[in-house]
This record gives structure tokens, sequence and C-alpha cells, in this order.
């Protein structure tokens, strides 16, 4: 096979700068939409309108593609259109204290009622202990109690009158009152009473025991006299109260008339206060109370603090539209709310003052970002998600709940209806992952939008692409570009696609390169970015990342890594492979050797067996064995024991894209043929000898052309790729003039056979009609070689059959 190298525009293709639509991204109109990425947007815009539950949406992309920011855009463009959402406020619970409900306001009104009734409670403050100071309270209360005490008083005056006049006292004793008889107006001594006639100590006994039944109805009446008395002070606090605070709630009332529930929280409040209303009378009066008349809560919320308003959410001083809440940091108190409490005295108190809301209550009505590997790394978090979403609403949750580790009383909050839609990011292997793994996925993520990683490039999509650049530029705050300076950054976004005919989408990458071309533009003191300053930019971030790829250059010009870029060999040849650190990739010759010997048909991987070599890789020379034993030697078995291994490897090896070069290793080791030094080979195989394509074409071509360019280039040395790549080639500018000026080539091949005839200058032979190759041609000295691999085999089990008989 004579090759046929690529010419030059087949290495790297250009963008003309004329065809642009501008001559500098200052005159380019600003485009707003995501460029190749309507399969995406059109699953975004269905899923953010569709109203049913469960079709939330799940956003996957390679990283650095910005889609977030594109959906972040999207999202807020719709929101703008659509309702403000409902301002949600917490109150105290009145009959359980332990249970705050949540009330639903109209959009931004929930301010508006928490500072109304903050001013409210500033008036009581002052009008409750004012009333219960007044004169008139205090003639009143000290009327109610004068009426007891008289009460009392007259009550044992009477009996103590009518006991007088028939000889009787009514005594106090350590144990309450009395009755005694009298003489002399003394009372009768135990000794006297005991000496008096029988019948007359009779009479005074019926005497003592009419006046002890009148004593005791009349001590009886003293708690119910008393209970009077209390239920009057109460009456009379009612009173008091219901002027102080009457005239305030009512004026409040008119103020959210519209609001049944602010009415209904209003009126719960003044009969709280009615019923509470012992802890604004004075201190003296209060300690006077029984402890029975107050019935205010713990001492954690101060009298008044019961009666303040939490306002959760609101969207007041918000933009107009529906909320798009992002929430980078999704733990389970960020996500659902959580409860905050306080030492006091030694003990965690808490109350519904100290409720704080999560992202979903924030995003409820509107959207949630959320980024699908935060929130599984989160504990809880994706667990509480999924109920939110399943519930409807949103619930207070925390950890110590969870998992049982505190026993003390805490608040039950109102759950809170949840209408949301919740947006996930994250990368294509985390969430096939995780719709496998978790079948929730599918109830409540219904809504799939893959982000393209690249787009097919066309005279319009570059127009559209270097639209998109000024739009990045133009948002970045940079300086303008030139119409070539855009032209090369097409050309670098397709270098980065790996694909000549494709640009890429990660827009981060774009972003960073025209940010660092801006910054060599400013340095040179130029107030345009222009191609030699884009190239700058390229060139630097190479250099930067190039300390390891150079250190393995230099170890091959060292000779400390065996790499031959002159001569021939047989059994060996040079093998490329691909380093990629982080956004960094190099391409690096590998030195590919085989051995042969007749064998009982065993292909050994040198790399696997010392488990270095991938699953990939292993498969690779796997298929080589597949393609050895149904091409060579078809009337006998396969007797051949084979050895490949990358020398000087002490890594791990993955990909097949070395399956060619071993190929060809091998079939030089069986036909005893040399293969040229000069050409490195990169592609893998099938079964049929056939060759296909493989990755990092452009980096494993620069590899070996920087090695023999340091070297000296020769003009003899180049590259066999697989024909498929051809289309893939964005070649350095360097290799394009060395191919372009004859001193390097880049050649394809479509099979094996290609591959054996551009490497030994021999011809590969076909099969004739009686199914032989031709003798001269390399698949025929192959395929001699190996039968005679099999007659030794068969010789040597002859021979060792016939000596054990013997």
């Amino acid at each position: 096979m004579t090759l046929t190298p690529l010419a030059a525009d087949q290495l790297y293709r250009r963008v003309d700068p004329a065809a642009l639509p501008f001559t500098s991204t200052a005159e380019a109109a600003v485009r707003e939409d995501a460029i190749g990425q309507a399969r995406a947007l059109d699953a975004l815009r269905f899923g953010t309108r569709m109203p049913a539950p469960g079709f939330n949406l799940f956003v996957i992309g390679a990283p650095g593609a910005g889609i977030e920011g594109t959906v972040r855009n999207l999202l807020e463009l719709k929101a703008n259109s659509e309702e403000v959402p409902a301002d949600w406020v917490y109150v105290n619970n009145f009959a359980q204290g332990q249970k705050p409900r949540a009330l639903c306001l109209p959009p931004g009104r929930g301010p508006q009622f928490g500072n109304a009734i903050a001013d409210l409670i500033r008036d009581l403050g002052a009008a409750l202990p004012a009333a219960f100071e007044s004169q008139d309270y205090q003639a009143r209360r000290r009327a109610i109690d004068e009426a007891f005490r008289r009460k009392q008083e007259q009550s044992f005056s009477a009996l103590t009158k009518e006991a007088g006049e028939n000889n009787v006292a009514i005594v106090r004793t350590p144990f309450g009152f009395g009755v005694a008889p009298l003489s002399g107006g003394e009372v009768l001594k135990p000794e006297a009473f005991n000496a008096l006639p029988e019948e007359e100590r009779k009479q005074l006994h019926e005497k003592l025991g009419q006046f002890e039944a009148k004593l005791q109805e009349i001590l009886q009446n003293v708690p119910r006299w008393d209970k009077e008395r209390r239920d009057e002070a109460r009456a009379l606090d009612r009173d008091t109260a219901r002027l102080a605070v009457g005239h305030s709630i009512d004026e409040t009332k008119t103020r959210f008339a519209d609001l049944p529930v602010a009415l209904e929280h209003l009126e719960a409040m003044r009969n709280d206060l009615l019923d509470n209303v012992g802890v604004f009378i004075g201190p003296a009066q209060a300690a006077a109370r029984d402890d029975n008349d107050s019935e205010q809560e713990s001492a954690s919320i101060g009298p008044l603090d019961r009666y303040e308003v939490n306002v959760l959410v609101t969207s007041e001083g918000s933009p107009s539209g529906a909320p798009v809440i992002e929430e980078p940091h999704p733990t389970l108190r960020n996500l659902v709310g959580r409860i905050e409490h306080a030492w006091q005295r030694g003990v965690l108190v808490t109350d519904f003052r100290r409720l704080k809301a999560g992202a979903l209550h924030r995003a409820n009505g509107g959207y949630l970002l959320l980024d699908a590997r935060s929130v599984l790394s989160e504990p809880f978090s994706w667990a509480a998600l999924k109920r939110a979403l399943k519930m409807r609403h949103v619930r207070f949750e925390s950890v110590d709940d969870i998992l049982s580790l505190t026993s003390t009383l805490s608040l039950e909050p109102d759950p809170i209806p949840l209408a949301v839609k919740v947006v996930l990011f994250g990368e294509r292997w985390l969430y096939w992952l995780l719709a496998a793994l978790d079948p929730e996925l599918a109830v409540h993520f219904k809504v799939l939008a893959d982000f393209e990683d690249s787009l097919q490039r066309g005279a319009d999509d570059e127009a559209n692409y270097a639209q998109f650049v000024a739009r990045l530029a133009q948002k970045a705050s940079l300086q303008p570009l030139e119409a070539p300076a855009v032209a090369r950054v097409i050309e670098r976004a397709a270098r980065l696609a790996d694909d000549a005919q494709k640009l890429t989408l990660h827009v981060d990458r774009i972003r960073d390169l025209l940010a660092e071309a801006d910054f060599w533009a400013r340095e040179a003191g130029r107030t345009t970015i222009t191609r030699a300053d884009v190239d700058r930019a390229i060139d630097e971030q190479l250099r930067r990342a190039g300390r390891l790829r150079d250190r393995v250059q230099e170890a091959m010009l060292r000779e400390i890594a065996l790499i031959a870029t002159t001569g021939e060999k047989v059994a060996q040849i040079n093998g490329l492979s691909v380093i990629t650190l982080g956004d960094s990739s190099f391409g690096r010759p590998t030195r590919i050797t085989a051995r042969v010997r007749p064998g009982a048909g065993k292909l050994v991987d040198i790399e696997r067996e010392v488990e270095l070599g991938g699953p990939l890789h292993s498969k690779g020379v796997l298929i080589l064995g597949g393609f050895l034993a149904g091409r060579y030697a078809l009337a006998a078995p396969m007797s051949l024991h084979a050895s490949l291994v990358f020398e000087q490897s002490y890594g791990g090896v993955e990909g097949d894209s070395a399956s060619l070069a071993e190929a060809c290793a091998l079939l030089s080791a069986l036909a005893e043929v040399p293969l040229r030094q000069d050409l490195a080979v990169t592609g893998s195989i099938n079964q049929h000898g056939e060759v296909q394509a493989i990755g990092g074409v452009n980096e494993k071509v620069e590899g070996f052309f920087d090695l023999c360019a340091t070297r000296g280039l020769t003009g003899a040395q180049g590259v066999l790729i697989p024909t498929a790549n051809a289309q893939h080639l964005m070649l350095r500018t360097d290799v394009v003039e060395a191919c372009a000026a004859g001193r390097f080539s880049v050649s394809t091949v479509v099979s094996i056979d290609d591959a054996l005839e551009a490497l030994t200058g021999k011809p590969a032979g076909e099969r004739g009609q009686d199914g032989a190759f031709p003798a001269d041609s390399l698949n025929g000295r192959i395929d001699a070689r190996l039968l005679s691999f099999a007659q030794t085999r068969r010789e040597f089990a002859a021979r060792a059959g016939g000596e054990g008989e013997s």
C-alpha cells in the first residue's frame, strides 16, 4: 500500500473571519438563548409548564457546560410572568402552645400583619398596666374586697353577739374557730364545767352544739363568699382588660377585614388576653391573687411575646413573579427549615418565634435549584426532599428527631402546603446510577433535560457560535474581540470538542479562554482582543499544564524511555496513548513489543496478567486473539504462545486504541518482517481486521510529532490513524505546517492489512480461490508460520506419546 498523507486542510479546519456576522464583538447583538440545546430547552419548558405532580426536572450535562446559568435564566424569565406566591407566618397556638399555627396571607401582607401586631403589642404593653393601676379599677377592686371582708365580719359579729347573750363564747384555737361556755364573762374552765350538775352540763352541751352548727355554717360560707369575690374580681379584670384592649384590637381588625384568618387570630388573641389578664396586674395584686388565676405559659416566653407574629416567608421587597431559589448547601436544616433553641437556666427552650424557613419554604410557589451531588452527600436531605414532594407539604424536621437522640418536648408546627418545581443538576453517570438504585427518582423527577456537549459545525452554526462568544465577552465586561480572534476561538472550540465537525458547548472553558485573551491584550496595551492574544492565551494554558509532558519527553530524549523514531525492527512498534490530568491531556508514544513461539494457542497480555490492564484494554487483546484464530491457519488448531507488552509502562493501561499496534507487532513477529519505527500507530481493530476510530487523536499525533521534531524531522516520520478519525483532526499550527512542507505526515488506514503494508513496505496478500494466501505475502508468511507451529506441536505430542509407551 502506498501511503497518501492527508492534506493540510484536512488536518485543521479553519474559520473564515469574513464569514462571521461582525468585524468586532462590539457590533454584535447579544443573544440570550443557549445555542445547540433545543432538546434540553424544550424539556425544561415542558417540565416547568406541566402542572401534574412528580414532573420535577433532573438536568444533566458535562461539568463546566454552564447549564446552571442557562437553566436559571430560563426559569427567571418564566417566573417573572407567574403569580407571586402567598406569605406564610407562624403564630402561637393559644390552645396548644407546642403546635404553632401556620397562616397563609396574600403576597406582601405577612410583614404588614406582623408590624400591626407588633404595634398592637406595644399599645397593650402600655394600656393594660395603666388600666389596672387606674383609680377607678383600684376603687372597684377595693370595694369587692371590702364587701367580702364586711360580709365575714357581719356574720361573725352577729354570731358572737347572739352567743354572748346565751353565755357562749366564739374562740379561735390553733385548729380554727370553736365555741365555749361563759360564766361571769369568762370562759368556763374544764374543771368548773365538769363540776356542774349533770342536767346543767347537758343543757350547756345542747346550747354549744347549736352555736357550733351556726359557726360551721358561717365557716362553710366563707369559701363560697371568697369564690364569689374572686369571680367578681375576675369579671372586673376582664371588663377592665376588655375596655383596655378592645379599641386597639378592633382598630387592628379593620386593617385586615379582608383576611378571615387574621381576624380569627385577633379574636383568639383577645380571648387569650382576657383569660390571662392576671399577668398585667401590679406585683402586689398579682402576689395576692390565687396561683390558678394565671394560666400563662412557661417563663421562656414573655406575657406579650406570645402574641408576636413570626413571618416565615414573604414576597415583600422581592421582584415580581415566582421565586427562583438556589440552595448551595442543602443540609436537612437548610432544606426543610429549622427550629432554633436557646439556653435558659441550664435548659434548651424554644417557641414559635424560633422557626426559620428552609429552601423549600422560600421556593414555595416557584422553583428550587439543587445540586444533586450535594443533596445526596448530606445525611437525610434526599429522603426529606422526597417526603416533601410525596406529601406535597413541608414539615420541620431535625436530625435529633430522626435519630431519636433527645427526648425533650419540641414544637410541632403546622405543615405548609408545598407547590414547587424542583430542579436537580448533576452529571450523567450520577443520574443513571441513581435511577438504577432508587426507583423513587422516576416518581418525583419525571422530566430529564440532557444538555449537549457539542454543537454541529456548519457555516450558520459558526455564525451563531460567534454571537455566543460575543455574549460571553460582553457579559464578562471584556474588551471587544476582532473577527479573526473570534475565528480562533471557534477553532479552539472544535479542538476542545475533539472533532473538527463540532464545537464544544463547555461554556466555562471558552469563558476562561476569553478572560485570559483579554488579560494578554491589556498587557500589550491593546483596546481590542486580537487573534495573537487568543493564541497566546492557548499557549500559556498549555505551558502551565505542561510540566509532566515535558518530563515525559525529556525521558525519551535522554533514552531513559526507549522510543525509536528511525529504522526498522521486528515485533516492535510505536503505539500512542493519552495521559489526562484534570483538563489537560497530552499524547505519549509507547513502545509495544511481541514474542511468539509454538504453544497451546494462548495469547498472553502481560498488562492484564499483572493487573495493570483495564477491562477495555483486555477486551482489545481478546478481540485480537479472535482475529488471529479466525484468519490464519484454519486447517490446524491454533498452536501459538504469544506475549504482548507495553514496554516501560509502570501505571495502568486502559482502552483498546492500541489493539491495532499490538496486532501489527504480533503479526510482525509471526512473519519475521521488520516494522518502520518512524511511523507511530493508533487505532482499534475488530475481529474482521477492520480499523475503528479512537479518542484523543489530536493529542496522540502531536505527542509523536513533538518527539520527532525535537530529534529532527526526516520527512519519513508520521502517524497512522483510522480513516474514521480524519474528521476529528484539529492539529496545532506547527504540526500542520510541518505536514504541508512534507517533513511529517498523517495518514489513514482502513484495515490491518493497510497498516501492515505501510509499516513493512510489503503486500499483505489476499486469500485466493484455493483459500490460501500468496506464499510471498505477509499474510502468507504468517499463515505458514502458524502452520509450522501446529506441525511442531503435533510432532512434539507424537514424540511425547511414543516415549510414554516405551
